[in-house]
């Protein structure tokens, strides 16, 4: 695989687990007992730390792409072995 490749599968892993990591973490203005802005959902975070989640969202997403590049390497799972309507 070559290195722009890897960089690719890399940031494609990034954001999505950037994406799926987004509401785990975060509180509302009532759960930290502030008073909510005029017009502001129920719903909006108090405080989103962006630095933190891309921190976190950059360690996960290193490690499934090693997961991944471990198996591109192995060739454990192939797409053969995915393919559940031709079973061969």
């Amino acid at each position: 695989m070559r290195w722009q490749s890897a960089l690719a599968v890399y940031f494609l892993f990034f954001v999505g687990v950037a994406f799926l990591l987004l509401p785990f973490g975060v509180r509302t203005s009532e759960e930290v007992g502030e008073e909510r802005v005029p017009g502001q959902a129920d719903s909006a975070p108090h405080r989103f730390d962006l630095k933190r989640h891309l921190a976190i969202s950059a360690a996960a997403s290193a490690l499934v792409f090693a997961l991944y590049y471990v198996n591109y390497v192995g060739g454990w799972i192939t797409a053969a072995d995915l393919d559940f309507y031709n079973p061969g």
